[in-house]
C-alpha cells in the first residue's frame, strides 16, 4: 500500500474509529433515504411545491434556533452516552411514518410534525457528533477523520437517493421509513461496541450560566476560530444551494427530465467525494489552505454557471464538488483543532448553525434569485460569495493576532500567545507560506 494511500485512511486504523465510520455509513444513507422518501410522499399528498420547501426548511430551522444548546449539552455530558440517546431518539420518527404510511393514514400535517420533530434532535446530535470525532482520534488525526467522514456524507448522498428510489418502485414509499429505522440500530451497536478506555475524552463542562454567550465571545477573541467561521457564514448562507439550484438548472436551463437531474448531483458527488479524499491524505490544514480553496470554489462555481453546454457543465461540477468539501472540511478541522477541547462542542454548535442552519435563510433567497433572473444568476451569488469570502480571510489573516483566550478559565489567565495546532502545521498567521 502507498504511502499516500495509508495516509488517506490513517484513522480507519483505530478500531473505535473504523466502528463509528462503518456505523455512520449505513446510519447516514439510511437519512437521506428517509429524506428523499419525505419529499416524495408530501408530492404525493399534496402536489405543492411550497409543501416541499416547508418541509426541506423544517429539516434545519431547529438547528439554526436551537444548535447552540445542544453544543452546552456537547460539553456538558458525555459524548458517546448523549449520541446513544439521539440515536434513539431519531428512529422514532421514522418508525411513526412507518407505521403511519402502511396504515394509510398519514397526512401533510403529520409529516411536517414528524420531520421537524427529527431535526429538534439533530439539533443536539450534531454537535456532538461534530466534536466526538476528536475524542476518537485524537489531535493528530482529526483532519484525516473529518475528510473520512466527508466521503461518507457525499457516497450518501448518492447511494441512499438511488436506494430510496428502488425501495419506492419496488415496495412502496413506507419501505424507506423502516429501512431507515433499522440503520441506527446499527449505529447504536457501533457506538456500544466502542472501547471507551481509548478514548480522548475531555472533563465535562460545568454547569454554569451564559456558557453560550462565554463560546461565542471565545470564538470573537480567537481569530483562528472567528475567521473560518465568518468564511462559513458568507459561503454557507450563499454558496452551498445546491438543493436548489441542481433541479433548476436541470428542468429549466437543460429542459431536461429526472436523469439530467442525477446526471448533475452524480458529477457533484464524484468531485466530493474525489476532494475529501484528498484531504484525508494531506492530513492537515492552513490559513492558506482556506483561502485557497474558497478561492476554487468561487472560480469553479464561476465556470459552472459560464458552461455554454450540459456536459461541459457536468464536467465543471466536477471541480466543483471537490472545492466545496475541501472548504467545508477545512473549516470543520480548522475549528476542531483550534478549540479548546472544553468549549468543542459549543463551537461545532456555530458551525452547524452557520454551515446547516443557514438553509432555511439562504435557500429561499438563492431560490428566488434563481426564479426571477435564472438559475445561472443563483451560481454566479455563490461564486461571488466564495470569492469574497476568500478575499476577506487574505485580508484578516495578514492582520490578525495570534492570540489565543480560554473560553471558561479565569479571567486572569494568560492568553496563548500562538496559533493552535491547526495553524501552525507549517504556516505562519497569515498563510503566506508552508
Amino acid at each position: 500500500m502507498s504511502a499516500a494511500v495509508r495516509r488517506t485512511f490513517s484513522s480507519l486504523s483505530i478500531p473505535n474509529y473504523r466502528r463509528y465510520f462503518a456505523g455512520q455509513a449505513v446510519s447516514i444513507s439510511g437519512n437521506w433515504m428517509q429524506i428523499v422518501a419525505e419529499m416524495w410522499l408530501i408530492v404525493q399528498l399534496t402536489g405543492s411545491g411550497a409543501a416541499v420547501g416547508i418541509t426541506a426548511g423544517l429539516q434545519f430551522l431547529p438547528i439554526l434556533l436551537f444548535g447552540g444548546l445542544g453544543g452546552v449539552l456537547a460539553d456538558r455530558l458525555d459524548k458517546r452516552t448523549l449520541l446513544t440517546v439521539t440515536q434513539f431518539l431519531m428512529a422514532l420518527p421514522a418508525l411513526a411514518l412507518f407505521v403511519l404510511t402502511t396504515a394509510g393514514h398519514v397526512e401533510a400535517w403529520v409529516v411536517f410534525a414528524l420531520v421537524l420533530t427529527r431535526g429538534l434532535v439533530t439539533a443536539l446530535d450534531n454537535p456532538a457528533r461534530q466534536a466526538f470525532v476528536a475524542e476518537i482520534v485524537g489531535a493528530d488525526r482529526v483532519v484525516n477523520a473529518v475528510a473520512l467522514n466527508s466521503v461518507v456524507v457525499h457516497s450518501a448522498r448518492i447511494l441512499g437517493p438511488a436506494a430510496a428510489g428502488a425501495l419506492i418502485a419496488f415496495l412502496g414509499v413506507s419501505a424507506c421509513f423502516a429501512v431507515n429505522a433499522a440503520t441506527f440500530g446499527v449505529m447504536l451497536v457501533a457506538l456500544r461496541l466502542m472501547d471507551p478506555t481509548r478514548l480522548h475524552r475531555t472533563p465535562p463542562a460545568p454547569r454554569a450560566r451564559g456558557q453560550l454567550r462565554s463560546a461565542v465571545a471565545y470564538v470573537r477573541a480567537t481569530p483562528a476560530l472567528r475567521i473560518p467561521l465568518a468564511m462559513m457564514v458568507l459561503v454557507g448562507t450563499v454558496s452551498f444551494n445546491f438543493q436548489v439550484l441542481l433541479p433548476l438548472l436541470a428542468s429549466q436551463t437543460w429542459h431536461g427530465t429526472a436523469a439530467t437531474y442525477a446526471t448533475l448531483t452524480a458529477a457533484m458527488g464524484v468531485g466530493s467525494v474525489l476532494g475529501a479524499l484528498a484531504t484525508g491524505a494531506r492530513g492537515r490544514v492552513s490559513p492558506r489552505i482556506l483561502v485557497v480553496a474558497a478561492a476554487g470554489f468561487g472560480i469553479a462555481e464561476l465556470l459552472t454557471a459560464a458552461a455554454p453546454s450540459f456536459w461541459l457543465q457536468v464536467a465543471a461540477l466536477v471541480p466543483l464538488g471537490a472545492a466545496s468539501v475541501t472548504f467545508a472540511a477545512g473549516v470543520n478541522s480548522s475549528l476542531q483543532l483550534g478549540a479548546d477541547p472544553a468549549v468543542r462542542g459549543r463551537v461545532m454548535a456555530l458551525y452547524a448553525v452557520v454551515f446547516l442552519g443557514s438553509t432555511p435563510i439562504g435557500a429561499p433567497l438563492v431560490g428566488w434569485l434563481a426564479e426571477v433572473a435564472g438559475p445561472r444568476s443563483g451560481l454566479l451569488a455563490g461564486a461571488a460569495a466564495a470569492l469574497a469570502a476568500a478575499a476577506w480571510a487574505h485580508w484578516a489573516y495578514a492582520r490578525a493576532v495570534p492570540v489565543s483566550a480560554p473560553a471558561d478559565g479565569p479571567a486572569a489567565r494568560p492568553a496563548a500567545r500562538r496559533w493552535p495546532a491547526a495553524h501552525r502545521a507549517g504556516a505562519d498567521p497569515a498563510g503566506a507560506r508552508r
